[in-house]
Order: structure tokens, then sequence, then C-alpha cells
């Protein structure tokens, strides 16, 4: 089972069930800590670590089904159906978990991505944390420095670092994996069903992850689907705008 993190100590309702935030690729729970411990002071709030990533099991496999399948039997040990928010890969993941499992989600926020196949890829990324001699890294300071190097933005080095193992002199991330299932990744399974429930598509204003052209594909498979944009942000939305981001959670999940 994938490893996880509890905020709050709220017993679930049914207008206040607990809060799954799923993270996007390259990150881990502990990137969402800080907007989990806010959101949790009215109710439980989950962050977990996704397969090939932070603690949670390295596989051979990252597709979609597999990590729909991950949430799923996390709900069921911790009791749904649940609200869930997820960025990026992660709000894929809850979007085939939607759809295939209906019955474990009052209420699905999808933050900053479509459920379409995109384009680019993100192996790049893979290639600069491979660039970093963990041999002589002692702090994660040490690893930005070489990350910057590398041509990694200043933002993006503080995020990869927090799944650095300095003391074990290794990455949290299941590079080789991630980088074989990088066309599963950054594309959309084959998968059927509809998701009636309330529905949120939250965007980044600076972001063009998803597009006017895409709201006919996400109305076919959440015909509730609602649509906000937070001006300023990018897609790394809840990062850019963390208050924004909460504030926006709240409004749509107590509605």
């Amino acid at each position: 089972m994938l490893a996880f993190s509890e905020f709050g100590d709220h017993t679930p309702t049914a207008d206040r069930p607990a809060l799954l935030i799923v993270h996007g690729l390259y990150g881990s729970g502990r990137n969402w800590g800080v907007i989990a411990k806010r959101l949790a002071d009215d109710r439980r709030v989950i962050t977990m670590d996704m397969r090939n990533h932070g603690q949670s099991d390295h596989t051979d496999s990252h597709s979609y089904p597999d990590m729909s399948g991950d949430l799923a039997t996390l709900i069921d040990h911790i009791g749904g159906p649940v609200d869930i928010c997820g960025h990026s890969m992660g709000g894929k993941a809850a979007m085939v978990l939607a759809l295939q499992r209906p019955d474990l989600l009052r209420r699905l926020v999808v933050a900053d991505i479509a459920p379409v196949a995109y384009s680019h890829t993100q192996t790049h990324q893979i290639d600069a944390m491979r660039q970093v001699d963990l041999a002589t890294v002692s702090r994660r300071s040490d690893a930005n420095a070489q990350l910057a190097a590398a041509g990694v933005e200043p933002a993006l080095q503080s995020f990869f670092t927090q799944s650095l193992d300095v003391a074990g002199k290794r990455w949290r991330l299941n590079l080789d994996t991630l980088e074989a299932e990088m066309d599963k990744i950054i594309g959309w399974p084959d998968v059927q069903g509809r998701f009636d429930g309330p529905t949120l598509f939250l965007t980044g204003g600076d972001s063009d992850y998803v597009s006017p052209d895409d709201r006919p594909q996400i109305k076919s498979l959440f015909p509730q689907a609602r649509f906000a944009k937070l001006p300023g942000a990018g897609h790394w939305l809840h990062a850019d705008k963390p208050r924004e981001f909460e504030a926006a959670l709240r409004v749509f999940l107590t509605a």
C-alpha cells in the first residue's frame, strides 16, 4: 500500500469527508505538507507518496490504471468515500479513479491537467537528476548547485531535492521506471466510465496545460465539471499561489 501521512483528527462526515491530496510527477506527499496542515483545520487530510516516488514501493510499471488501483486500496484502508485533489500526474490518476470507481469519491478537484495525451516529455529532468554526483553531496544545497549547472531552474531544484535521500546517497524516485513509462505518464489511457459528481478543473492563469479545446472531452467524462483559473499562477499553481489555491479548494469542497 502507498505510504501516507494524516493531518487533523476530525471524524469524517457525509458533508466533510477526508480529503486526499495526490501529488504530481517527481513529487511526494511532503510537497503538500503546508497546504494539508492548513486544510486540516476542519477535516481529515491525507497525503501520500505515489508508486515509484518517496517512501512508496518501486515497481516496474507506472500506468494510470496502476495508480488508480493504488488510490482505491488506500481509500479502502482509510474509509471512503473521500474528496480528492490531484495535481498534474496525480490529477490524471484521480480522474481515472473517478471514472473506474465513482463510488469512492464525493467531489474531485483536478489541478492543471486534462484527460488528454500531451506531446511534451519530462525525461530531460531525469537526465538532470542523474547528472548529480551523489557521492559528493553532503547537503541538499550541493545537489541544488549541480542541478543548476545542468540547467534546472531554481524552483525545480528545491522541488527535486525534496526527493533526495542525502544520507543514503540516493533518489527516492524510481528514475528507471519513470523514464521507461514516460509515454504512459504523458499519455491518457483508454478508460471507460463517467463521473457524475461535482468536479472542479482548477488551472493556472499562465499555464497552457488545459485549453478550451479540451473542454468537450472533459465534459463527456465529467458532466458536472466547472472551470476556474488562478491569475498569475503557472502549472505549479499550488506553489505559485498557495493561499488562493487553498481558498479555491475550500469554496468548492464546502459548497
